[in-house]
Formats: C-alpha cells, sequence, structure tokens
C-alpha cells in the first residue's frame, strides 16, 4: 500500500482550467498504488464559484470558472500560495474532516514559525483567521473516497479583487495576507513550511481500520472555499 506523498511544484503562473483538468485526470486515472500528491502553485488572476455557490462574479477582465470544489465564490491570483491535496482519503483511512484539520492546523502553525500570531479556525466557516480577517480559505472535492482542490494562503498579492465580491459567501468578510501581518512575501520558503507541515499530518493516518465517525463527507463546511 503506498502511503508516500510526492511534492510536485508548477512553474509560473498556471491558468486555472489548465490545472483543474489535471487534477480531474490525477483522480480519475490514479490506482490504488499511486503515491497521493500535493501541488504548489500560484494562479493567475481567476474567480471560481463552487457547487454552492449563488452569486456571480463581476464583468470585467477577470475570467470566471465554475467548478467542482464545494463552497462558494472566490478569487485567486499571483502571490497567493495554493496547496492542492490529492489524497487517497480512503487508503489513508482519513475522512474529509480529519483533512480540513490537517490543511487548517498546518495554516496555523506556518504563521506561528513566521511568528504571526492570533491565527484561529471558526467553527462553522473553514479557513484561518487572523484578527477577524481571512488569510486562508478552503475547498475540497471528494470522489471514489479521493480529494482534489485544497488550499488558498494568501501571501503578498492584490487583495482589491475580493472587495468586489462576497468572499467564500460571506459579504462584508475582510481579508489579510502574510505581508500585511508582518511575515515575508517568498512564496516559494513559505510552500516549504507549509507542504512540511502538512505531510507531517498526513502521515499520522497511514491506515488502518475506519471507524464511523471518520467518513463524514456530507458537511457542507467540510467543503467550503
Amino acid at each position: 500500500m503506498r502511503t508516500d506523498i510526492a511534492i510536485r511544484r508548477w512553474p509560473g503562473l498556471v491558468d486555472f482550467q489548465e490545472s483543474l483538468a489535471a487534477m480531474r485526470a490525477f483522480s480519475e486515472t490514479r490506482t490504488d498504488d499511486t503515491p497521493d500528491e500535493i501541488w504548489v502553485l500560484e494562479h493567475a488572476p481567476v474567480y471560481t464559484r463552487g457547487r454552492n455557490a449563488k452569486e456571480a462574479a463581476p464583468a470585467g477582465p477577470i475570467p470566471t470558472v465554475d467548478t467542482d470544489r464545494g463552497g462558494d465564490l472566490t478569487y485567486h491570483g499571483p502571490g497567493q500560495l495554493i496547496i492542492y491535496a490529492l489524497i487517497d482519503l480512503a487508503r489513508r483511512t482519513m475522512g474529509v474532516r480529519h483533512l480540513v484539520s490537517a490543511l487548517e492546523s498546518a495554516v496555523v502553525d506556518t504563521l506561528a514559525f513566521l511568528d504571526i500570531q492570533g491565527a484561529e479556525t471558526r467553527a462553522g466557516a473553514p479557513g484561518v483567521y487572523v484578527g477577524g480577517a481571512k488569510i486562508a480559505s478552503l475547498g475540497l472535492r471528494i470522489r471514489g473516497g479521493r480529494s482534489y482542490h485544497g488550499l488558498a494562503l494568501n501571501v503578498a498579492m492584490d487583495l482589491t479583487p475580493f472587495t468586489t465580491i462576497a468572499p467564500c459567501g460571506y459579504r462584508g468578510l475582510r481579508m489579510t495576507q502574510i505581508a500585511d501581518c508582518g511575515g515575508p512575501a517568498d512564496i516559494d520558503r513559505i510552500a516549504a513550511i507549509l507542504t512540511s507541515e502538512l505531510t507531517t499530518r498526513l502521515r499520522r493516518h497511514p491506515g488502518g481500520p475506519l471507524h464511523d465517525a471518520d467518513i463524514g463527507l456530507t458537511s457542507r463546511q467540510a467543503t467550503s472555499p
């Protein structure tokens, strides 16, 4: 049983539709022996709408893509660290709540390592918050016991596009980023810390008996952007 995790760094600014097609292809063609992968990248500017989205993106030069993750409308762009988690949850005997917790806690500990204090999670509103503002968003898709999509962590980006939408479905939600919290703008450095934190957590689930409480795949909160 393969429990190793490969880290794949995509170069440059990646078109969202390209990465979405690649995630779907990976998930549909992987076998029980395919190692899990974590993809690290930055997107070219794009609004994405999840399966729960009710709001339309504003008209303008930034394209909008409807996607199959959970949750609502959000923005991706240069200076935002994207972590896509292509994990065989069934093989690791992880529930989606375990994966959400692993993603969130990896961000919290990464921010603490960067001397950004006060990072927290919120019940019913997935993601990570600092000083009441959101710094990281989550959006997942589970198919056949395997996950794709993942995490967006604001590092050093133009936050203006968030002001024209209700980010993740919350009108008036403030967004923040690592650079504005006194942290570094070095995405590669932050990615190295975050992927180390995340893989440490994922390796705590190498496989074993699966309990009913671990299966929870129905919570909207678990798949909110």
